[in-house]
């Protein structure tokens, strides 16, 4: 049975018409009992933010800034996923570090030099985030002494995992309005500096 559709109607775009930004989306009320992905972001839906590895690092917190985040994917030259960084690794002792290792100026340090590479990265599966909390998330974080946690789900045509979601403590802690500080990011290049000239 052939269905006849109506055209909606328009309107004429009023002078003070802005974009909608993310933190007036209407979300619903969450708890710690709250299902998991309620506080997800979902890789399948929304396009992760990705950087070269060779890209300086005032490039990768442009990024964030211009973005309003706090982790961006790495990428090689062929866009293979060869690690992640933070604005804590930005912002904390690894560039520091760096610099007193490798006799780099802070503009030459590279988002390769401070990120996490591929090899140390871990990741949840998406069948037990499906069965857990919003609980279980802030748990595991907290556990793991982290910001993010990555989750991946297996391809069944191809055998291998695919990137599907991330937490964000940030995030969580915004749904939740209540503070979740796992890490202590230092703040001052002097105690960085002191970190670094006291570890063992």
């Amino acid at each position: 049975m052939e269905t006849t559709f109506q055209a909606l109607p328009s309107m004429a775009m009023p002078k003070h018409t802005d974009l909608v930004h993310l933190d007036q989306r209407p979300q619903r009320p969450i708890n710690l009992k709250s299902p998991a992905l309620e506080v997800m972001t979902d890789l399948r839906i929304i396009d992760p933010v990705s950087i070269g590895e060779d890209e300086i690092l005032r490039h990768a917190h442009n990024l964030m800034i211009s973005r309003g985040i706090r982790l961006l994917f790495v990428q090689d030259d062929e866009s293979r996923l060869v690690g992640l960084i933070t604005a804590s690794d930005i912002l904390g002792e690894r560039p520091v570090q760096c610099m007193l290792e490798h006799g780099k100026r802070h503009s030459e340090v590279l988002v390769r030099d401070v990120m996490t590479p591929r090899s140390e990265l871990e990741m949840l599966s998406l069948a037990d985030v499906q069965h857990a909390t919003v609980g279980h998330m802030v748990a595991t974080l907290k556990q793991q002494g982290r910001q993010h946690a990555l989750v991946a789900e297996l391809d069944l045509n191809t055998g291998h995992y695919q990137l599907c979601g991330m937490f964000s403590s940030s995030h969580m802690a915004r749904r939740l309005g209540m503070p979740l500080n796992f890490m202590r990011v230092p703040q001052a290049l002097s105690e960085i500096q002191h970190a670094l000239l006291h570890e063992g």
